[in-house]
């Protein structure tokens, strides 16, 4: 496996994994639900610890099915890599896209759906970090396992370390950077508008490639346009950096369809959840005016009843 390869394949993977547990850091830091310190303390420990865990079974996995395949003498199908790979890609687009709708709602930007009869409201809470982290992040490092089993059974695997290693440093770095810029924003609206898009094109470029990796087991369709040179390459620094959220250097007839069709679905999906949001902010705003006007008619006629009596 040539040392680029590995290295772009850790660097693209981390950084996807960074860039959820900074969203979800960010918004437990910033969200009015979470100003308690010991609420917030358990929350930021929910997140770590569902990434560690997860990582660690991934790897544990990976490394299962790497040493099984190893003393059977069997080699790793690429077929149902491939299928594994699209079909997890494109669960998780839709759980991150259903994170970008949430985001604003958690910043107290969208209103939050009426409180049903145990005065339950839906929000953030405990499990739903635990689902979506550990989701999230074993997907992430499992790929980085599922990439790399055909060469850890060859005679290549000697040059992974060092390549995944600069691969992961790049990852975090981007990941830290990225978490940095939204942890250092004191306007909600400017977090929120900068994570529903992060999180918004992270959706489309999972969708688009879980899509791809079908494509490439039943059958490529044709190339709409290829960019030449080395520097324009998704599979290259510094190109590969932005691969997550649907760049190509050269896009085929099925990724064209499947990035416009979930452009659009995002759209759509953030203008029905600000539609609800106004929806609801219109009905509290009725009942607070009705609650008003009984209150401030109360006290005459109090004065009327009391001047019959």
């Amino acid at each position: 496996i040539p040392s680029h390869l590995s290295a772009t394949i850790f660097a693209r993977e981390i950084l996807e994994g960074c860039i959820i547990i900074g969203q979800y850091r960010t918004v437990i830091q910033k969200s009015p639900d979470f100003q308690d310190p010991e609420k917030q303390r358990i929350a930021l420990r929910t997140v770590t610890m569902s990434a560690l865990w997860a990582s660690l079974a991934a790897v544990i996995l990976a490394a299962s099915v790497t040493v099984g395949l190893y003393f059977a003498g069997k080699d790793f199908n690429n077929y149902w890599a491939e299928i594994i790979e699209g079909v997890s890609k494109v669960i998780a687009a839709i759980c991150v896209l259903q994170l970008s709708g949430k985001v604003p709602k958690w910043l107290g930007l969208y209103a939050h759906k009426k409180e049903n009869k145990d005065g339950v409201v839906e929000g953030l809470d405990t499990k739903s970090i635990k689902f979506n982290v550990a989701w999230n992040l074993w997907r992430e490092v499992a790929e980085c396992g599922v990439f790399l089993i055909p060469f850890m059974l060859g005679d290549s695997a000697r040059s992974i370390p060092v390549s995944a290693a600069i691969g992961t440093v790049v990852g975090l770095a981007g990941g830290y950077g990225t978490y940095w810029a939204t942890k250092n924003m004191d306007d909600p609206k400017n977090i929120a508008y900068f994570l529903v898009n992060l999180t918004g094109w992270l959706s489309v470029g999972l969708f688009m490639g879980g899509c791809h990796e079908f494509e490439e087991v039943w059958g490529m369709t044709p190339y709409i346009w290829k960019i030449g040179g080395a520097f324009w390459s998704h599979k290259h620094f510094p190109m590969v950096m932005f691969k997550p959220f649907g760049y190509t250097h050269k896009r085929t007839v099925l990724q064209f369809c499947t990035f416009w069709i979930w452009v659009i679905t995002a759209f759509g999906y953030h203008y029905y959840k600000y539609q609800q949001s106004e929806k609801i902010k219109a009905e509290r705003a009725a009942e607070d005016t009705g609650k008003n006007v009984s209150v401030e008619g109360a006290p005459e006629q109090f004065v009327e009843d009391l001047s019959e009596a």
